[in-house]
């Protein structure tokens, strides 16, 4: 990946970041001895190791396919957010134990006013920094980025929750409120941890995304009520960070020359290619004679589309 990448450039800012939101958080907590600020602390722990390995994860995906990974190396993604996913559920367990033991042994606070201060600042460095990611991903079809993102956004919730909890301490001098703001904010973090997980299982498992899927049954409808195909069948993607991956069998007049079949799908593979700008799109394409009984009397397997119930399709 070039070292000018926009992708690659916001995520080394990222990793330094996430230096800073540690060495600030810690020093957060040893001024003020808040149990909810420790628990944002160690949140950042986990966010600055699931960083550094979406960095490096980030560089490996846009390696080019070779002899060996003919689909390229794209899905390394899907490994990437979940196992960030997974360190999230690990530092929201240990959030939840901190808070729990906070309940019942209250800490001695201090220096409250600086403690806010600095997580305030921190907080706000979290907000364009996840805004950045998250922006950057969508632009590139990034999911390393994107969940890079929610989870630097998931660590900004967990600093303005520690200040939430911290401010009404000051306010009411309810000791107990900054533990139980630390069990909040663990929970809020599991939540985040699931869901990353969550989606890094659908995409390993090749799940059918329903959005790219209605696109591409649009754009092939199209091409034949423009008379270009006379159907289409067997549909099937898959969608790999930001490749796309597309086999169909087109059916086309049987009178048709082999170098007019050609012409023809070639406009139709084009046709698709444009339905996803930013993104590498792979066409595998199939012609076959519109007399499709003929040719294939024993018929095709496959799964009927539920959003286009006259063709067939299934998932990669």
């Amino acid at each position: 990946m070039d070292i000018r990448d926009p992708r690659l450039f916001v995520m080394r800012v990222s990793l330094a970041a996430s230096v800073v939101m540690l060495v600030g958080k810690l020093l957060a907590y040893y001024l003020t001895h808040s149990v909810a600020l420790l628990s944002d602390a160690a949140e950042s722990v986990v966010h600055g190791v699931a960083t550094g390995l979406a960095t490096s994860s980030l560089s490996f995906s846009a390696k080019p396919a070779d002899a060996n990974h003919p689909y390229g190396h794209g899905r390394i993604a899907y490994f990437s957010a979940g196992f960030e996913g997974a360190l999230v559920l690990v530092a929201s367990f240990a959030v939840i134990y901190s808070g729990i033991s906070g309940l019942f042994h209250e800490p001695q606070l201090e220096h409250l006013g600086v403690g806010l201060a600095i997580s305030g600042g921190l907080a706000l460095i979290n907000l364009a920094l996840g805004w950045s990611l998250v922006h950057v991903g969508n632009k590139h079809n990034s999911l390393i980025l994107i969940a890079n993102g929610k989870h630097v956004f998931s660590d900004m919730w967990t600093t303005v929750a520690a200040i939430s909890g911290l401010t009404l301490v000051m306010a009411t001098g309810c000791i107990w409120l900054d533990p139980l703001v630390a069990i909040l904010i663990g929970s809020y973090i599991m939540l985040t941890g699931a869901s990353l997980i969550r989606k890094s299982f659908a995409g390993l498992m090749d799940e059918l995304d329903s959005q790219t899927l209605k696109k591409l049954v649009g754009g092939l409808q199209g091409a034949v009520d423009r008379g270009h195909i006379v159907d289409f069948h067997q549909l099937r993607c898959r969608k790999i960070n930001d490749q796309i991956w597309i086999d169909v069998h087109v059916l086309v007049p049987g009178n048709l020359s082999t170098t007019d079949a050609h012409d023809r799908v070639t406009q139709v593979e084009t046709s698709l290619h444009e339905l996803f700008p930013n993104t590498q799109v792979v066409v595998t394409s199939h012609i076959e004679p519109a007399d499709h009984e003929s040719a294939h009397p024993g018929g095709h397997d496959g799964i009927s589309d539920p959003l286009e119930p006259t063709h067939q399709t299934r998932s990669s």
